[in-house]
Formats: structure tokens, sequence, C-alpha cells
């Protein structure tokens, strides 16, 4: 067993009162204590941790009680190798909480003669130049304001330690122009704008030429769902969990448990740890949450940013979303049955022809709702508008097929319901009457039974109450289909004076809902499922006593 005193120190605070956490910070030290610091081939270097103290302290300023918390995890080796055990750190808390200044610290004191390990290269990725420059500004002033720079050689693109060599820079959030370089230590910045892996898969893969490799991620939550930031949270909370034995992950999360905690502010600095501190940015940064949060009260409709930004806990608009993040996590599991042979009905949205097209098939197994969509999606309109989400992933996973072609060919919808009758009993196809001059005789010559919906609108209103009391009730299964997360997550609801629900665009381009609203046009047809299988009526009657 080993230990190191900012960690205990940590959880003394925590014991006595002195400091208030969220329930990951203390499932991250249940899982330390029994997990790693429970090993006996691993050890904490003394010496470059208090150093990196000494440093930070002298040259930046006094570190935050949470950043001494993580710092003894940078520095933990393995006895064996001398090689990190810990090569991923996620940092995630509210907006103020020191993310940036730590990250300048980190990268300074790497690059620095107290650092062993030369060409130790750091580098910060963000999405704008603007915020990749941050930490590096920071660092480049304070050489100056120090009179450091008989240890670094400072240029506008670049800082470089002289003493061994290494090379502070950053670097906007562009795949295509990277190149896997040979860094010693990652910083990414403003994690929430990443809607995909790429650049971080592409720079990682350069890691391990330069001992001691180190990745930070670092953010506040935003409004990208299903992007970088949700997968890496759902993989923290796998590790924080206990399912995972053997992770290279440190991750650090700083949120609010339950959104009504934020009248409360008490409660702010489960969020933003920053605001335990008794400093003069402390006084000022609570001032200033504290003004944005009376404002809500003339302007209530900035609460969802300041959930998001300030409590690092996005909060769904229950008047705008479909439903919540938690309810919609809650889709992601497999069904319990087996679907061969099973009754079911088809929903399909082909309004929009130049960019996405989705068709899925939806059983019942007695209150639950079980939907399977595959989408097709334009080469030519990925290209031209980027949209926000990780299709390539999707397309892996087989959710998509990517055509190219100047518009979806209706026989590409028509043909994935033919394959899929090889497995299933579709009952009916429905969908929006739009454009059902081009599906209509494709399915008359395929002998599907359909149904186009003249008047959507309506339709939408009748199945609301389905949508919501499913979701409520985690009735939905999407098996691992985050792609449906994202259809419905960008989804809104907009209710008129006499309570008929319409679901919109959140936005009109790149946010897409051609999933969702084929789901809509399925469930208006969901009386139509029968339960049980060709199977089970075969097996039931050979019982039959004639």
């Amino acid at each position: 067993m080993i230990t190191h005193p900012y960690f205990e120190d940590y959880i003394k605070l925590i014991e006595t009162g002195e400091i208030k956490v969220n329930k990951e910070r203390l499932m991250l030290i249940d899982v330390l204590r029994e997990k790693v610091l429970s090993r006996d081939d691993i050890y904490f270097d003394e010496e470059l941790i208090d150093n990196y103290v000494r440093f930070a302290e002298k040259n930046f300023f006094p570190l935050a009680k949470y950043q001494k918390f993580i710092t003894p995890f940078i520095f933990l080796f393995h006895k064996e190798t001398g090689e990190v055990f810990f090569d991923e750190y996620l940092i995630t808390l509210a907006r103020g909480g020191g993310k940036n200044g730590f990250m300048s610290t980190r990268g300074a004191f790497f690059i620095s003669p107290l650092y062993p390990i030369k060409n130790y290269d750091v580098t910060i990725t963000a999405n704008s130049e603007k915020q990749g420059k941050v930490s590096f500004e920071e660092v480049y002033e304070t050489i100056q304001a120090k009179g450091l720079e008989s240890h670094y050689y400072l240029t506008k693109m670049s800082i470089t330690g002289r003493a061994n060599n290494s090379v502070f820079a950053f670097r906007t959030n562009n795949p295509k122009t990277m190149d896997s370089a040979r860094d010693g230590c990652l910083e990414f910045d403003e994690i929430h704008q990443f809607e995909d892996t790429k650049a971080v898969d592409v720079q990682r893969s350069g890691l391990g030429k330069v001992a001691h490799p180190r990745t930070f991620y670092n953010g506040t939550n935003g409004y990208v769902r299903g992007g970088f930031y949700d997968k890496l949270v759902e993989e923290s909370m796998q590790i924080l969990k206990g399912e995972v034995d053997d992770f290279k992950l440190f991750p650090f999360i700083c949120k609010l448990d339950e959104p009504d905690e934020v009248d409360d502010i008490s409660n702010w600095p489960k969020a933003n740890p920053m605001l335990d501190e008794d400093t003069p940015y402390a006084k000022r940064l609570f001032s200033q949450v504290k003004k944005d949060y009376d404002k809500l009260e003339l302007n209530p409709s900035g609460r969802q940013e300041f959930m998001t930004k300030r409590m690092n806990l996005p909060e769904a608009d229950l008047e705008k979303d479909v439903t919540t993040r938690e309810k919609l996590l809650a889709t992601l599991r497999q069904p319990e049955i087996d679907l061969a042979g099973r009754s079911c009905v088809a929903g399909f949205d082909y309004a929009s022809i130049r960019d996405f097209a989705s068709v899925g098939l939806l059983f019942k197994n007695g209150d639950e709702f079980i939907w399977k969509q595959h989408s097709f999606v334009r080469q030519d309109f990925i290209r031209d508008f980027r949209p926000k989400a990780p299709l390539s992933d999707w397309e892996e996973q087989g959710l998509l097929t990517i055509v190219n072609e100047p518009s979806i060919d209706p026989r590409h919808l028509v043909n994935k319901l033919i394959e899929w009758r090889e497995m299933y009993q579709i009952e009916i196809v429905c969908a929006d009457g739009f454009r059902m001059d081009l599906l209509k005789p494709l399915l008359d010559d395929a002998g599907f039974e359909y149904e186009f919906l003249r008047n959507p609108g309506a339709i939408q209103s009748k199945v609301a109450p389905i949508i919501e009391d499913a979701f409520a009730n985690e009735r939905f299964v999407f098996f691992e289909d985050k792609m449906m997360l994202w259809y419905t997550d960008n989804t809104f609801v907009k209710e008129d004076g006499n309570g008929n629900k319409r679901y919109l665009k959140k936005e009109p381009v790149r946010r897409k809902t051609d999933g969702f609203h084929a789901l809509v046009s399925a469930l208006y047809k969901r009386e139509l499922i029968a339960e049980g299988n060709a199977a089970d009526f075969l097996e039931a009657i050979a019982d039959w006593d004639f």
C-alpha cells in the first residue's frame, strides 16, 4: 500500500467538511485506494512532485487544493520500467476553475531543466488558435516577467527549454493538417467542442517515441452530444464504478450531483473546486458566478448556459428537449428478446434527399419499444457542411451508409426493408407523405403494405404522449445506437397554445433529426405490431389436441 500526503490531505478536507465534493470525486478516491494505491509495483517520485509544486508556486501561483491532489498521480511510475502509471488524464470542471493555469504550469515545468527527459515536447490543441494560445501566452509572459530567458528560448509560435531541447507549442484541431509528431505530452483544451476522436487519435499515434508519454484532456461540458467529451466521460464512469481493473485514465470530474443543488451556493464547489480557495481570484470568481446566478431570476432563458458552464451539468430544458440526457443514455441496451421472425412496423424519413435519410423497424416487448434503424448520408453533404457527429464511427458500426450520388436514391431505403423482411415480419411501412411519389411505386413493386401521413403535425401531437412516457419510464431500447441519441438530442418540442406538440430541428443544417422522425412514423402504427413471432405460434399449435 502506498499513499501521498497530498492525497491524504484532500481526503481529510472532505471528511471534516471543509470542502464539499461531488460523487464522482468520492468514487475516484475509492477506486484509487482499491485498485491503484494497493499495488506494490508502483511509486510516487517525491523529488519530481516537490520540484513541480515549488516551480509552479514560485513562478505562477499557489496551487489549488484539487491541483495538489492530482499532482502526485502525474508523477506515479512503474518500478520495473520507470514509465508513468497514468498516461491519460481527464480534468473537467466548471468555467473559471483554473484548467488553463494548471495546464500552463505543467507545460512550463515539463520543458524546464527540472524535468529529466530530453526532447519532451508539449503541444496544446484547441478548436481555435485563440483558445490554444491561452496557456502558451501565460507561460511566455511568465518567463519574461520572472527573467527566465536564460532557461528558455522564446518565439511567438514556440517556447524551447534550452537544457533538454523540449518545445512547448500550440495548434488548432484540424486532423487533416496534422501528423503524429514526437510529443512527450499532449494537452487537449475545451474538449467539449471535439466532434469525434480524429484529432486525438492522430496526435496520440506519435506518443511513445519519448519516455513518459502523457495526454491531458481539459474542458467544461458543452452542447456537442455524442462527441469526444461524452465518450470520455462514459469511459471514466466505467472506471469510477469499478468495472475496469487495469486502467490508465485518471478521471477527475467536478459537477453538481443534481440540478436542484444549484440553489444552495454551498454546493457550487462540487462543480468548481476553485471556489474552495481563499484567494483574491477565488473571491472574484465567486462574485461573478453569483452575479450570473442572480440574473436568472429576470432572465430564466440563461439557465441552460449557467448550468452547463458554471455548474458543469447540462440540464435539459423540458419545455424544449425531447427528454433528459440520463433517459437518453438509458436507451442504450440490448433487447431481452430474440427479434428473429418478430412482428414489427417500419418507419422512414425521406424528407430531404440531399443530406440524410433514415429507415427503421419498431418492435414491442410488453410495454417496451425496440427500435432498429439505418441511415443513408450523402458524401458531398458531409464534405460541404461537416455535420457535428462522429459519422465515420457510426459507419464502422453499421448504423449508416455513405453514398456518393447527387441525391439519396429511394431504392436504398426500400432495399433495406427487403433485406430486413428476410429476418422480420414487417406489417406495414409508414412515413410522412412528402415525396411519396418517389417511394410509392417502389413499395408497390416490393409488395409492402404502406401508409403515408398527410398531416404529420397532427400525428406528432398524437404520438407525443407515447414518446414522453416511453422515455420517462425507460421503455425505449435503441441497442447501442448512439446515432439515435444524436437524432433525438437534435430535436426540440414546440407546443402551441392548444397544447399540440411538434418535433422540430434545433439547428437546420448540421444537426439532423431523420432517425427520430422515422421513429415517430413507426410509433403511429404501433398497434399493428403482434406480440410473439411465427415460431412461437407454430410451437403453440403443435401442442394442440386436434
